[in-house]
C-alpha cells in the first residue's frame, strides 16, 4: 500500500520501517556509477548484470564502431525515446537514468506505481549515444563534430541511429538529456542547479501544440524540484537552431525536453544533482505527481531564464597595482581527463569590477595585495596553484589540493 504524505514524497507501507522516495534513492541509487567520467566500459557490466529485465539491444555503432546500446522498458501506448551523453563529457544524466533503470527494475518498494509505468509507457533510451566521445570526454565526436549541431545535415553516424530509432519508434516525447556548465546561475542569485527548455519550432519561437505538451511536463517537474532546490532551477534559452536535435524534433510535431543537470554547491562530482535529475523523471513519468490543476503552460515562462553570471572561485577586494578600485579575481576549473580521473585545473578567467559575477566559492581578501604561485604579477589563462598575502606570506588564501 501507498499513501501520499505530502507533495514532496510518497512513503511505502509495511511491516519494516515506512520507506519514502527520498529514502529509497539514498539506499538503493546506482552506486556502481560515479563521477564524472563515465564510459561504456563503465556502463557495460551494469547492462549485463540486468539479464532479461529490460530489452536491451544495439541501437547502432559509434564512428570508432562502438556499439550504442538501447533498452526498452514498459509495454504501454505512450512511447518516449531519451538520449543521454549525446556530448560525451555531460554524464550526470547518465548517472540518473541508472538510478531510475534500478528503481523501474525492482519490486521490493512502490511496486504498483512500477507497475503502472510499465503498462503505461513504452520508453526506448540511449544511455550514451556518444561512446568515442565518452572515452575521451570531450562534447564533440571523434570526427570533432558536435552531435547537437548535426540533427539537419546527418553527418555522423551517432547522428544517423538517433535518426533512425526516431522514425521507427514514433515517439510522443522525447528527453534530451544533458550537463550544463558551472557558469549558469538565475536572477535568484543561485546557481542553476537543473534547467529545462521547450525547444522552439520555428524561428518565431511559436507556442505549438506539441511545445506547449513539453511546457506543461517542465512546469510538473519544477514544482517538484522546488520542494529539493527552491530558485534553483532554470529555463534555458530558446532561440530556434534548425540544427539543433531537439528544435529539429519539436519542429516535427513531437514534444521534446532539454534536460541540463547544472551545479549545487560544491558538488562538482554531480552526485547530488544526479539525484534531482530521478526526481525529475520520477515526476515526468507519474510515479510522483504534484497538482496538477497547478500545471498550465504559461507557468513555463515564470521561470527565471539561465544568465551566465557565475564563476567557480570568486576573489574579493584583491589590491592591484595601477588600479584605484580594489578589484575582483575570478577563477575557472577546466575539467581535464588525466589516468582515467576528471582533474579540476583553476585558471584565471578575468580580473574586473565583476559586480554581476558569483562565485560558488568566494574569498575574500579584504584589501590585500595576492601572490599567485608566489609571483606579484599574474594573467589570464594561467594556473592557479596557491594564492597568498604578499605582505605576509604565511596567510594562504587557496591552495590547490
Amino acid at each position: 500500500m501507498f499513501t501520499k504524505v505530502n507533495n514532496s514524497m510518497f512513503t511505502f507501507v509495511s511491516d519494516c520501517n515506512p520507506m519514502n522516495i527520498e529514502d529509497w534513492y539514498s539506499q538503493y541509487f546506482e552506486s556502481r556509477l560515479n563521477g564524472r567520467y563515465v564510459t561504456l566500459k563503465h556502463i557495460d557490466p551494469i547492462l549485463k548484470s540486468m539479464g532479461d529485465s529490460f530489452g536491451i539491444s544495439v541501437a547502432g555503432t559509434s564512428e570508432k564502431d562502438k556499439n550504442i546500446p538501447m533498452l526498452k522498458i514498459g509495454t504501454g501506448e505512450k512511447v518516449v525515446l531519451g538520449w543521454s551523453q549525446m556530448h560525451g563529457n555531460e554524464s550526470t544524466t547518465t548517472k540518473a537514468v541508472f538510478d531510475f533503470l534500478k528503481f523501474i527494475g525492482q519490486t521490493a518498494f512502490f511496486s504498483e506505481e512500477i507497475a503502472q509505468f510499465k503498462k503505461t509507457y513504452t520508453f526506448y533510451l540511449l544511455p550514451i549515444l556518444n561512446p568515442d566521445g565518452a572515452a575521451l570526454y570531450t562534447r564533440e565526436n571523434a570526427n570533432k563534430v558536435d552531435l547537437n549541431r548535426d540533427a539537419k545535415q546527418l553527418t555522423q553516424k551517432e547522428s544517423r541511429v538517433l535518426r533512425t530509432i526516431f522514425d521507427s519508434v514514433s515517439p510522443q516525447i522525447c528527453l534530451n538529456l544533458h550537463d550544463q556548465r558551472s557558469i549558469f546561475g538565475l536572477e535568484t542569485q543561485k546557481p542553476a542547479t537543473v534547467s529545462f527548455l521547450a525547444p522552439a519550432a520555428n524561428k518565431a519561437r511559436s507556442i505549438t501544440d506539441s511545445r506547449k505538451f513539453a511546457m506543461q511536463h517542465i512546469v510538473r517537474m519544477n514544482q517538484r524540484l522546488q520542494l529539493y532546490i527552491p530558485d534553483q532551477v532554470g529555463r534555458y534559452d530558446d532561440t530556434y537552431n534548425e540544427d539543433c536535435v531537439g528544435d529539429t524534433f519539436q519542429k516535427a510535431k513531437v514534444p521534446t525536453i532539454l534536460f541540463e543537470a547544472g551545479h549545487y554547491e560544491l558538488d562538482y562530482t554531480r552526485e547530488k544533482t544526479r539525484e534531482f535529475i530521478f526526481y525529475a523523471l520520477m515526476e515526468l513519468f507519474g510515479i510522483t505527481t504534484v497538482n496538477l490543476e497547478n500545471t498550465d503552460h504559461s507557468k513555463y515562462f515564470k521561470i527565471p531564464e539561465n544568465e551566465k553570471n557565475y564563476t567557480d572561485i570568486l576573489i574579493h577586494n584583491v589590491t592591484i597595482e595601477g588600479y584605484k578600485k580594489k578589484q575582483k579575481i575570478s577563477i575557472k576549473y577546466q575539467e581535464t581527463l588525466v589516468n582515467n580521473q576528471i582533474e579540476f585545473i583553476p585558471k584565471i578567467d578575468s580580473i574586473g569590477q565583476l559586480s554581476k559575477v558569483h562565485g560558488h566559492r568566494e574569498i575574500d581578501v579584504k584589501g590585500a595585495e595576492i601572490l599567485i604561485n608566489s609571483q606579484n604579477n599574474y594573467h589570464i589563462g594561467q594556473k592557479v596553484l596557491q594564492i597568498c598575502n604578499k605582505n605576509d606570506i604565511f596567510t594562504e588564501y587557496f591552495t590547490l589540493v
